[in-house]
């Protein structure tokens, strides 16, 4: 946490920049400084495209030609997502030598919008896991403790924001992939709807389920970044009084995360969700999708993958089609009994993860396997496909916590609203 970005919001550096105090090729140069190779959250970095990018930025502010709140604000991107001129390794030896030809939708607008990409983050293989410790790369690690993982599967993202490399990064979120490193690291990490930010361009994982999404320090930011990338107007938050709040109930939470976690939002009625049922449409769902994108390469090159990595993957191609089936007919009624408890609250709220970061290469924990714990109170919301928002909402033992916002598509200035209003 000693990046010089650090503490320093996207308001604090649009104002640097127009006054003068700051300049782009200035900020990408603390950038530079502050990468940790340590924490290996990045995989590539593009010094030269990015100082191009940076002096380009500079020339249209003295110009006169503001883009907006991202102009000349150095912007990470996750491995999975391509970025032209760049690898896309996706942490896997399947890609070695890759080089993307043209930009991913969303790092197209953020190039619209005058963001400098700084490079490419450690992601875990293929996006195909929370923790973030699997790929040909090696684990990111977390900079509160560099003996435990980031959280995944846009681990490296999530690192390179927590440590102050870069005050901003895109990942995706499939399960939680988003959330959880947010959570882990500390910072705030937004999941917008099923198809809000688009994903062409971005390496499949589970179509039902993939999303772009933004890591940031604040809820704040994350919402900058998000209207971005929707091409939303930068308007003024609006404040929302007398929010309805539910806290979600219906899986198990360490005692010392629940405490943390609920202190925030004392008074809100408890509300039972089948998350257990959730995360087994979830898996049915997902491993399926997951096998069909890796089938040819499990049968023909299946020593390239990281061995965890092929493990689940081999057990994915053995869910039976009539799971898959069930699952997507079960989606739907879940989908209508999720928007029912939305007519009655207007925010969910729930614990991010239930646990903080286990050690790298920790298998169990006191909830039971370290992956599906990690998923159990997030993956319901990709299900659903519902904004979903993590802030930190403390430490326990020296380690962060989050708490996760969870509203309607079309509502998410709820969720940024009520996160405006909460002090960890």
């Amino acid at each position: 946490m000693t990046g010089f970005f650090a503490g320093r919001t996207l308001g604090d550096l649009g104002r640097d920049l127009r006054s003068g105090a700051e300049t782009a090729a200035g900020l990408l140069d603390r950038a530079l400084e502050s990468i940790d190779p340590s924490l290996n959250a990045f995989v590539t970095v593009d010094a030269e495209g990015a100082a191009a990018a940076a002096r380009a930025a500079d020339e249209e502010l003295a110009a006169g030609r503001d883009r907006g709140p991202l102009h000349g604000v150095p912007v990470a991107i996750k491995d999975i997502v391509d970025v032209a001129g760049l690898p896309t390794g996706m942490g896997s030896a399947h890609f070695d030598g890759y080089v993307a030809d043209r930009d991913a939708a969303c790092v197209a607008r953020l190039r619209a919008a005058g963001a400098v990409i700084v490079g490419k983050t450690t992601t875990h293989e293929f996006a195909y896991g929370a923790s973030g410790d699997t790929a040909v790369n090696g684990p990111s690690r977390n900079p509160h403790d560099p003996s435990r993982i980031s959280g995944g599967s846009s681990g490296g993202s999530a690192v390179a924001v927590a440590a102050g490399m870069v005050p901003l990064a895109i990942g995706t979120d499939t399960g939680g992939s988003v959330r959880i490193p947010a959570a882990f690291c500390g910072i705030a990490g937004f999941k917008p709807a099923y198809g809000a930010v688009p994903t062409e361009g971005v390496f499949p994982l589970s179509v039902s389920f993939d999303h772009v999404g933004v890591l940031a320090a604040t809820a704040a930011d994350c919402r900058t970044a998000y209207r971005v990338l929707t091409r939303q107007p930068q308007d003024a938050l609006a404040g929302h009084d007398d929010l309805r709040v539910a806290w979600v109930e219906g899986a198990p939470v360490a005692d010392e995360v629940a405490e943390i976690v609920r202190g925030l939002l004392p008074g809100a009625p408890a509300e039972r969700v089948e998350l257990r049922e959730l995360r087994r449409v979830f898996a049915a769902i997902q491993d399926s999708e997951a096998y069909e994108v890796h089938a040819e390469r499990v049968a023909d090159a299946p020593e390239l993958y990281q061995p965890a990595t092929l493990d689940r993957l081999r057990r994915a191609g053995e869910t039976p089609g009539w799971r898959y089936v069930r699952a997507s007919r079960e989606r739907a009624r879940f989908a209508e009994e999720a928007a029912a408890l939305l007519r009655r609250h207007d925010v969910l709220a729930l614990p991010t993860v239930p646990i903080t970061a286990p050690e790298i290469g920790q298998e169990e924990c006191a909830l039971g396997r370290v992956q599906p714990v990690l998923l159990s109170l997030t993956c319901a919301w990709n299900v659903l496909g519902l904004p979903a928002l993590t802030v930190p909402a403390g430490t326990a033992g020296g380690l962060p916590a989050g708490l996760q916002l969870v509203t309607s598509a079309g509502r998410e200035d709820l969720l940024f609203a009520l996160a405006a209003g909460l002090v960890p």
